[in-house]
């Protein structure tokens, strides 16, 4: 039996395989069976890996579960000075091994890049059949998880930033996937370019780290990370810059532009973004960081603010939209503005569950709509569809369980985690009512939105157009299998986390086997009420900022007791069921009244449907002036740079003609006259040239007497 912790370095290169054999290969291959069957197998074979090395992983003793595997020196370099604010040195040697670090972090990443992942590429199989660039789909898939895990895995923040340029080259590979749809093209350009800003903010963040720290790798940066003061401005100032990137990768206020417009690639690319891979980048940056994030009182702040902020304001576009993608990634932003919000009171562990249990359901939703879409002839208009489920069991009972799921319904896998980030909200050492009001409000926004989505598409009569509705069927068996596993993880993934109020009978024995914010305490610093005892012995709690942090937060849970967390958990289902049963009774019992709302709030209406204006708010302040600079610059370029290089062309035109000229007339005259003299010249010597002896002869005795008589009779 091979031993996994060994070959886990194996995990992010296998799709690195096919990668290359489908790039190299693929238009020769042809077969689209050959294409698939390769893309698959190798992420197939990395979650197989995965799974082996997180088994092994789990055998070790909580101190011992982190490992590490250096392959060779990657970029070896000088030696820099550090920042007067550096404790550990004056001067360090700037290096970045390409090594990899399997910890409980990085474990659960792979699992779900990998996981979520075989299921996406299966379901693509069948949704991009008959495409002309079939070789092509499966290459960038391929290249993204290959990026991603690299991501996760790499053991500095140097090889996490290789990945985090990685899956932003892809993401705009994938988006504009259509090269023949304008639109494509433009998101496609417009995420890679929204990112750039944020991926300033992130290497801006690295370059503070090493120069505070002398070093990029984590257990090196995070153990010497004890020796400073909460509050450390250097700390701080590195959190600030880590919160812009992942503003950026994970779509926040104000950087969450690029996501909604990240529709146009197919299906798969949107489950594989919005899920498993991209979006979740700036989640694990921040928790991976948790150690340095504990030590700035403002960068927490800041983080839960932003994803408050981010949270309520996706959710409000999302009632409005009629596009079923835009739904689902306004949704994908206000989520991920959940796992911000998570991370920003501390609860780092919780805001990585809810990162687990939403890559099922999202997933899950995105591959339903895709479903959906592929039998409907790619309509996207939810006016357009309606009693859907007629013609699509399957798609219908699974796309259910997801909005179920995302809805916070008990018993599936979104409500426990999002109810641990409310308590966390409510009860967490960053945590205030005010984050808990919004999170409350946010979570019966998503479920109003979200059976709006499924009422109009699967209940009530058909809208669609007669010629669609003739062809309507369900997906074939490779689309609807990996839509029928997502629905059990979408039921059965939050029983991993389940929160302490609920441990009782047989859920306290399946808390006993496994719970995912303890298994997580070792890399995140153990912010868990539940798991403080444990990460107490973990190498990054052991700080003593840390342990403070801690001790208070274990505090704040015994004081406020579990009735507590019991009362917000009930209200926060009852605010779900409202809003699902609001959604019914304007979409499926009264149908009408959304047109009588519709009139009474047209203002607000006009303001979401807009999306609050923030893309023409862009284009006003950015967007437009940047062209406006560009044209300034056109008219500098065209008036004086170009009239530089012009009238320099027509000096030295004009100076050409003079010399030309010149050389005609005086030189060329010069030597033309001496030319001409000599040939006049030379015509009556050339007559004295006969060619008669009897000439030359003559010539000769006439001067032999013209020398004598001048001799004998001149004096």
């Amino acid at each position: 039996m091979p031993d996994f912790l060994d070959l886990f370095w194996l995990i992010p290169l296998v799709p690195l395989v096919g990668v290359t054999v489908n790039g190299l290969l693929g238009r020769r291959i042809k077969s689209e069976k050959v294409i698939a069957t390769i893309a698959c197998a190798t992420i197939l074979t990395s979650f197989i890996l995965s799974a082996g090395a997180v088994y092994e992983l789990a055998q070790l003793p909580v101190e011992e579960r982190h490992v590490e595997i250096v392959l060779y020196e990657w970029i070896p370099s000088g030696v820099a000075h550090l920042s007067d604010d550096a404790l550990y040195a004056e001067s360090a040697t700037f290096s970045i091994p390409f090594a990899f670090l399997l910890d409980p972090l990085s474990a659960v990443m792979i699992l779900v890049v990998t996981g979520v992942g075989s299921l996406i590429h299966i379901y693509a199989a069948g949704y991009m059949h008959g495409d002309k660039g079939y070789y092509r789909f499966f290459t960038y898939l391929n290249l993204f998880v290959f990026f991603m895990l690299i991501l996760v895995l790499g053991n500095s923040y140097g090889l996490m930033f290789i990945g985090w340029e990685g899956v932003g080259l892809c993401s705009y590979l994938l988006i504009g996937y259509y090269i023949g749809k304008r639109s494509a093209g433009d998101a496609g350009k417009k995420a890679f370019i929204v990112n750039r800003i944020g991926d300033l903010g992130f290497i801006l963040g690295i370059f503070t780290v090493f120069f505070t720290f002398g070093s990029l790798q984590y257990l090196e940066v995070f153990e010497r990370a004890q020796e400073f003061e909460v509050g450390a401005g250097a700390i701080t100032a590195a959190c600030l810059f880590f919160l812009i990137g992942a503003i950026g990768k994970s779509a926040q206020i104000p950087l969450f532009v690029w996501l909604p417009d990240a529709m146009e690639g197919p299906a798969p690319v949107s489950a594989l973004i919005h899920a498993a891979t991209m979006v979740t980048a700036g989640i694990y940056m921040i928790a991976r960081s948790s150690a340095l994030f504990t030590l700035s009182p403002i960068a927490m702040a800041a983080v839960a603010t932003v994803g408050a902020a981010t949270a309520l304001m996706a959710a409000t576009i999302a009632l409005v939209q009629n596009d079923i993608k835009r739904v689902l990634a306004y949704s994908t932003v206000s989520q991920l503005g959940y796992m911000v919000m998570a991370c920003g009171v501390g609860a780092f562990s919780v805001g990585v569950f809810h990162l687990v249990t939403h890559s099922f359901f999202k997933a899950l939703l995105f591959l339903g709509a895709g479903s959906v879409m592929h039998a409907l002839s790619d309509e996207l208009d939810m006016w357009k569809m309606g009693n859907v489920k007629k013609y699509m069991p399957t798609t219908h009972w699974t796309f259910l369980v997801g909005c179920l799921a995302i809805a916070g319904i008990p018993g599936l896998a979104g409500f426990f985690s999002k109810d641990e980030i409310l308590w966390y909200a409510w009860s967490g050492p960053h945590g205030h009512p005010i984050f808990w009001a919004v999170g409350t409000l946010v979570a019966g926004l998503t479920a109003f939105y979200m059976f709006r989505m499924y009422f109009l598409v699967f209940q009530g009569t058909s809208r669609m157009d007669p010629q669609v509705e003739e062809h309507a069927h369900e997906s074939p068996r490779a689309m609807t299998v990996p839509l029928m596993v997502l629905a059990v993880l979408s039921i059965f993934g939050g029983y991993i986390g389940i929160p302490g109020v609920l441990r009782v009978g047989p859920l306290a024995s399946l808390h006993e086997r496994f719970n995912l914010l303890e298994w997580l305490a070792p890399s995140l610093g153990g912010e868990s009420h539940a798991a403080v005892a444990a990460a107490r012995d973990s190498l990054l709690a052991s700080a003593q900022p840390a342990i403070g942090f801690l001790q208070e937060a274990e505090q704040v849970a015994e004081e406020a007791g579990h009735g507590l967390e019991l009362v917000l958990m009930l209200i926060s289902t009852i605010v779900a069921l409202a809003g699902v049963g609001f959604a019914y009774f304007i979409y499926v019992k009264m149908p009408r009244r959304a047109d009588v709302l519709y009139q009474r709030f047209q203002g607000a209406y006009r303001v979401l449907w807009n999306k609050y204006y923030v893309d023409e708010l862009y284009d006003a302040l950015f967007v437009n002036r940047t062209k406006d600079a560009g044209d300034a610059l056109w008219v500098i370029d065209d008036a004086l740079l170009d009239g530089l290089v012009n009238a320099t062309g027509n000096a030295t035109r004009r100076s050409a003609s003079a010399s030309v000229a010149f050389d005609d007339m005086v030189v060329d005259g010069a030597v033309n006259a001496v030319g001409d003299e000599l040939s006049r010249s030379s015509r009556i010597l050339r007559g004295w040239q006969t060619g008669y002896v009897q000439n030359y002869a003559l010539i000769i005795a006439l001067g032999i007497f013209v020398i004598i008589s001048a001799y004998l009779f001149l004096p």
